[in-house]
């Protein structure tokens, strides 16, 4: 979805540019003092400064500031929260000569932003993050670009610190999700196969992958989402105990549940309340399979139990199968009113 930019200027000669912006920038907007606003109806005029960063600030929108760098310095100090959670905000000189990365460079994409406004306006993108100006990979920005979560975004400080200082850093990426980057840079990294063993070591490391470990304060892990969860319950088994039994059983077998991507279970199911309340608990989308669907599908540990009760050798096991289009990583756990089967996806 694209992130909306408000573009905000305060002159005469900053407010032409502003609208410049705005008719080539996608998802902008104008928001010009109340004095210079005129009566275009695509303008959002504004009283005071303050109020338009407030809310800019909390609902995540971008800037692009053509004013001075203290006034917005000053503007958005009472609203920093942190890297992953502020927008990009960029600021460009009245001339359109300079577009200054200023906020959120990698994860907020201000970076990117100042390399457009900087093409739009004929200007200069000004970045100041040192992997950038070092030409080295910044593994924030291309998390984000692979639909990776960061786990622990603290731990990018001393994967970047140990690049800039020229040592290669080891990458445990089982399922090839940064193998092209590894594969193009072979002097910066040092690809590792076996997880326990690279485990022995605390330098600055990368993860990526599904699998829970006691991680060294300097090893980066990213979650990709490959992971669903095949259920099936009693009926009126409640929400809260079906969210017990998926993060306790994730816990025992050393899964991350940062790492689902789906509930599913068999048609028959999909009205379960707790199911339903279950998935939307953890974020993850509910999908649901009929029996022929679900005959199709082999499995390790079918059931004469659920062949009676719902007329298919298994649920859990053959719809996590099913959603995955993988393999099982966990095969079937019994709980006291449901049961539950993790599979990769291919």
């Amino acid at each position: 979805m694209q992130t909306s930019t408000r573009i905000l200027a305060l002159t005469p000669q900053g407010c032409a540019l502003a609208r410049r912006l705005c008719r080539e920038l996608p998802g902008a907007c104008c928001w010009l003092p109340r004095g210079l606003a005129g009566e275009d109806p695509e303008v959002r005029a504004f009283g005071q400064l303050a109020p338009v960063f407030r809310e800019a600030f909390a609902r995540r929108e971008n800037l692009v500031c053509i004013m001075a760098a203290g006034i917005v310095v000053r503007s958005l100090a009472p609203h920093l929260r942190g890297k992953d959670a502020d927008p990009a905000v960029v600021v460009v000189d009245e001339a359109g000569q300079f577009a200054i990365s200023l906020l959120s460079g990698h994860l907020g994409g201000a970076n990117d932003l100042a390399r457009q406004v900087a093409q739009i306006l004929g200007g200069t993108p000004v970045i100041t993050t040192a992997t950038d100006v070092q030409g080295l990979p910044a593994l924030d920005s291309l998390a984000a670009a692979r639909g990776l979560l960061i786990e622990n975004l603290a731990a990018v400080r001393p994967v970047h610190m140990a690049l800039l200082s020229g040592e290669k850093i080891r990458v445990v990426d089982p399922d090839g999700y940064l193998a092209d980057l590894i594969k193009e840079n072979p002097d910066l990294w040092v690809r590792a196969n076996d997880l326990d063993r690279a485990l022995t070591t605390e330098e600055p490391s990368v993860y990526v992958g599904f699998r829970e470990r006691a991680w060294p304060p300097e090893w980066l892990v990213l979650r990709p989402k490959n992971l669903v969860a095949g259920m099936g319950c009693h009926k009126g088994t409640p929400a809260r105990e079906i969210l017990e039994f998926i993060r306790e059983t994730f816990r025992q077998a050393g899964l991350a549940l940062a790492s689902l991507k789906a509930l599913a279970t068999i048609e028959a199911k999909k009205e379960e309340p707790g199911l339903r309340q279950a998935a939307a608990g953890l974020g993850v989308e509910f999908i649901w399979f009929t029996k022929d669907e679900l005959q199709q599908i082999t499995v390790p540990h079918p059931s004469r139990q659920a062949a009676r009760h719902v007329g298919v050798a298994s649920v859990s096991e053959a719809a996590a199968l099913r959603a995955a289009g993988g393999e099982l990583v966990l095969a079937k756990v019994k709980g006291v009113n449901a049961t539950l089967a993790v599979a990769r996806v291919a």
